[in-house]
């Protein structure tokens, strides 16, 4: 076998390398049989080959070679046979390319197929038939078939023999195609009556070695005189037609002549060609020579047409011409986009100017019917570059980002030159794939969620939500709790994210009371290569819940005894008696209070106002009434469910001390007298009666002696000392939120030696200490009355300062400060309540210091009382109208002159007293009784 290889390698500087390489090969190889070695000719080494999945692209032909990329060499994938695939058309060759891939690379292979004597000639017929007339003289010429032969050069058709003959010889006329004309020619003159018929064998004989022939018979039969042959009046014909017209259409006519006459003067038309589909495009009426079409045309297929036109008359005698028809182009085909290679997907950070798809258009028009442009749809990123004659790359133009566009449909449109043009357009889908280029974006720029305290821990609040414009897992957003404090604590105590969903659960339950807010971050974090995050910052508001019950200020409720107050007989209708203070340490409506009269001994003598809780008669009192009124007030706020708290009052309706005093005593001996109904209650009671007198008489002694001794400081000048109600700090100390702090204050008018000294008012004139075991007691006090009211009594009189008023800062209500000296608990003078002795003293001593609060008719003793608890005003409705006076209608205001004595006096009373004693709470001192309630009292004993 021969194989030559030629290379031609030309580059073409387009971003892609151009290379063209020609072999040549025998035709008939066998499968498998080397073309050549491709990675040698073009210099590429094998691992290129096969990294860039090197492939043969042969368009719509078929694939006769392929690419062996282990060894870089061409193979023969299918036996080529030269006939089949060319035709006579030399040379013959097949085209194709190798296209790499990663970077992308093209090269264009040519392969030549050179012919091998594999066919023999043939006839298309293998006899033919003659009848001359015994007059055809010599030279007449007989047109043979000619014989075929599929090879080319000199394996082709080469030389005609004709055997047996001694009358004809063969005369041999080249044509311009390279074809010869065959034509025996009489020699010598016909006897019919010797031979009448005569058989000669006509043999056509190839170049190629060996060489092969091929035979056809010629049987002649002689007849009478006809010795002149048709005659063509031209020998060449030409026509032109396009190759869009219609079946039927007239090419040309030919034209004959004969110089016999009748029958032997009629000719016959016929087409002669025996090679390609001549007969099946065109024929002849054999009357009247014209070539018509009867087939259809194809200019891409042929472009020329050698029609060989016979005339016969019918003595047998023939003359040959050809006729040579052009087929005129249309623009008929539309340009073909093949896709040589491509990629369905490319990463939104890739480069400009990286090629996506390389293509090849065809079409086969020619002239500008054949010429096309290209072009693809506008506003993508991508751009159509021509590389080489008939061949594009599509390459991007600009940045790429998937989120804008996360796929493109590149419509890519080939138009050519024709008129009317034709055009063809391929769509390409092209994925855009995710870089992780964008952080999670909350849907707010801060959160703000409230919840009501005393949730239930777990419970969930509300749902952050952040979105992430890439894809897939780049997309996929986990919340995390960023760390930060709220008061110290670490935020991860007070709430929880959920990484996935991004909802906040509430890790503890939540007190209104102690904290009403706190904010912190959440941070939102993709599941990129490196993740992206941000931020945003949730504020939690908390809601007060109505979960604190009112708490009562005023009046004090104490273990030992019942503070009370005093009504006189002679009070109007409208007389306050007294006012409930109370406070809710909620807020909003939560804290919003009301006051009702519960139960009440006589409830058409009493009642309370619904807002201020201020406790007045409704009609005149009279002899009538009970001494004793014990009224339960209800507080109730505006909760929902609401919560509420009682107190009881105990109202004395009497003119003196000494009445009250002498009903407790009839009160007493009524219920001995009740209980002495067995000897066993008798003896209880004697016992008991023995140890409380004896009980009795201690105490008493104790405290004479106590103030005997604090009779000495009464001339010291010592500031006043600060007590504070008993249980006052178990009450309201224990919430952590209220705090307050009460000053008691002692004045005296001008007056006060003729008057009634009457202690145990706490905040109000008309305040009573009500203890059924407090006769013994009372009656001491009244004795030190005595002792007051002795001319040379130490006490200094002042005159009345009627500038004594709380200021707006200092009316109590739900939370604030107040302008008295504040206090803290179990840090302030008196850890313990001070005893008889030690109230005595600060009584005295506050005398010197004070100026009176308020003017309280002559012959009398006010003690008034200053208390000052801290409240915010920030409810509704206003509790700074709970602070009062009872039994008076003025409204108190502070002094600050006065406010400043207060102070050093009892920083100089802190220094001088000893420390306090821790012994138990004694009981508040005793009034002492007036000449009024003495005389009442003893028209109570002679009733």
């Amino acid at each position: 076998m021969r194989r030559q290889v030629l290379c031609f390698i030309s580059i073409v500087c387009l971003r892609s390398v151009i290379a063209q390489v020609t072999y040549s090969i025998s035709e008939e190889m066998a499968k498998g049989s080397l073309v050549g070695n491709l990675g040698q000719d073009l210099g590429l080494d094998v691992k290129r080959l096969k990294l860039g999945n090197a492939h043969v692209y042969s368009g719509d032909s078929k694939e006769y070679i392929e690419l062996n990329n282990d060894r870089g060499v061409l193979l023969i994938k299918e036996r080529i046979d030269r006939e089949a695939l060319c035709g006579d058309t030399t040379p013959c060759a097949v085209h194709f390319q190798i296209v790499l891939q990663n970077p992308m690379e093209f090269y264009s292979v040519t392969v030549e197929i050179t012919d091998i004597n594999d066919n023999a000639p043939t006839f298309e017929k293998n006899e033919i038939k003659f009848v001359i007339s015994e007059s055809a003289v010599v030279g007449a010429k007989f047109d043979l078939e000619r014989a075929v032969d599929l090879d080319v050069g000199t394996n082709s058709l080469q030389s005609y023999t004709l055997n047996l003959s001694d009358n004809f010889s063969l005369n041999l006329h080249s044509q311009a195609d390279g074809t010869n004309n065959v034509e025996m020619v009489l020699q010598k003159p016909l006897d019919r009556e010797k031979n009448e018929r005569i058989s000669l064998v006509l043999t056509a004989v190839d170049g190629g070695a060996p060489r092969l022939s091929g035979t056809m018979q010629i049987f002649i039969t002689v007849l009478d005189a006809n010795d002149n042959a048709p005659v063509f009046t031209q020998k060449t014909y030409k026509g032109t037609v396009a190759e869009n017209a219609a079946k039927d259409t007239i090419v040309t006519t030919v034209s004959a002549s004969d110089a016999d006459q009748g029958l032997h003067g009629k000719i016959y038309y016929s087409i002669t060609n025996t090679l390609g589909d001549v007969r099946h495009v065109f024929e002849v009426n054999e009357d009247n020579g014209e070539v018509r079409l009867v087939g259809p045309l194809d200019y891409e297929k042929k472009k020329h047409f050698q029609i060989n036109v016979r005339a016969r008359d019918n003595g047998g005698l023939t003359d040959s011409c050809k006729v040579i028809v052009d087929v005129g182009d249309i623009n008929d085909n539309e340009p073909t986009i093949k896709i040589m290679s491509k990629s369905t997907m490319i990463s939104e950070n890739a480069e400009p100017n990286t090629v996506v798809t390389m293509i090849n258009i065809q079409d086969p028009d020619s002239g500008e019917n054949g010429k096309v442009e290209c072009l693809i749809n506008e506003n993508i990123p991508f751009l159509l570059k021509s590389t080489s004659h008939n061949f594009y790359s599509l390459v991007t133009d600009n940045e790429l980002d998937r989120e804008r566009a996360s796929e493109y449909n590149i419509t890519v449109t080939c138009s050519d030159e024709g008129v009317p043009s034709l055009s063809s357009s391929v769509t390409l889908t092209l994925q855009i794939s995710d870089v992780n280029d964008n952080a999670p974006v909350f849907e707010r720029s801060s959160y703000e969620a409230y919840i009501v305290e005393n949730n239930t821990p777990g419970l969930s609040i509300f749902t952050v939500k952040a979105r992430d414009a890439d894809w897939n897992q780049n997309a996929r957003v986990s919340y995390v709790l960023e760390d930060s404090s709220v008061n110290g604590v670490p935020v991860s105590s007070y709430v929880s994210v959920s990484a996935d969903s991004g909802v906040i659960h509430a890790v503890r339950s939540f007190d209104y009371e102690q904290i009403k807010d706190f904010h912190f971050r959440v941070k939102a974090q993709d599941g990129g290569s490196p993740p992206l995050s941000s931020n945003v910052t949730v504020k939690i508001l908390i809601q007060d819940q109505n979960d604190n019950p009112p708490q009562v200020l005023y009046p004090v409720q104490t273990g030992g005894s019942v503070v009370g107050e005093m009504v006189p007989r002679s009070a109007d209708v409208g007389y306050l008696v007294s006012k409930v203070v109370a406070v809710d340490v909620d807020s909003g409506q939560n804290a919003w209070l009301s006051y009702k009269l519960q139960k009440a001994t006589d409830r058409a003598l009493f009642e309370v106002g619904l807002q201020n809780g201020e406790i007045r008669t409704i009609r005149q009192v009279t002899d009538k009434d009970p001494v004793n009124q014990k009224l339960t007030v209800m507080v109730e706020d505006n909760g929902q469910p609401s919560r509420s708290a009682t107190v009881i009052v105990n109202v004395a309706v009497a003119d003196s001390f000494s009445e009250v005093i002498s009903e407790l005593t009839d009160f007493k001996q009524d219920k001995e007298y009740n209980d002495n109904l067995t000897f066993y209650l008798v003896l209880a009671l004697a016992v008991v009666s023995f140890l409380f007198i004896t009980c009795l008489v201690v105490i008493i002694s104790v405290k004479i002696y106590r103030w005997r001794q604090s009779r000495v400081l009464y001339h010291s000048n010592l500031p006043v000392i600060p007590y504070y109600p008993p249980r006052y700090s178990d009450t309201l100390g224990g919430t952590g939120t209220l705090q307050h702090v009460y000053n008691y204050e002692v004045c005296r008018t001008t007056d006060s030696r003729k008057s009634d000294c009457k202690f145990g008012r706490a905040g109000s004139q008309n305040v009573l200490i009500m203890d059924p075991s407090s006769t013994a007691t009372m009656q001491r006090i009244q004795s030190e009355k005595s002792i007051l009211d002795e001319p040379d009594s130490p006490l200094e009189q002042k005159p009345p300062n009627n500038d004594w008023r709380f200021t707006q800062g200092q009316r109590p209500g739900p939370s604030g400060a107040t302008g008295g000296p504040e206090v803290a608990m179990g840090t302030g003078p008196w850890p313990q309540p001070p005893t008889e002795a030690e109230q005595l003293q600060a009584l005295m001593a506050a005398a010197n210091v004070s100026e009176a609060t308020a003017t309280l008719g002559p012959g009398t003793m006010g003690l008034s009382t200053r208390y000052s608890p801290q409240f915010t005003l920030q409810h509704v409705p206003d509790y700074r109208q709970n602070v009062y006076i009872p039994g008076s209608t003025a409204t108190l205001t502070s002094n600050p002159q006065q406010q400043q004595q207060q102070a050093t006096a009892q920083q100089a009373a802190q220094q001088a007293l000893p420390p306090p004693q821790t012994s138990a709470q004694p009981e508040p001192p005793k009034a002492a009784q007036t000449p009024a309630s003495k005389k009442k009292s003893t028209k109570k004993e002679k009733k």
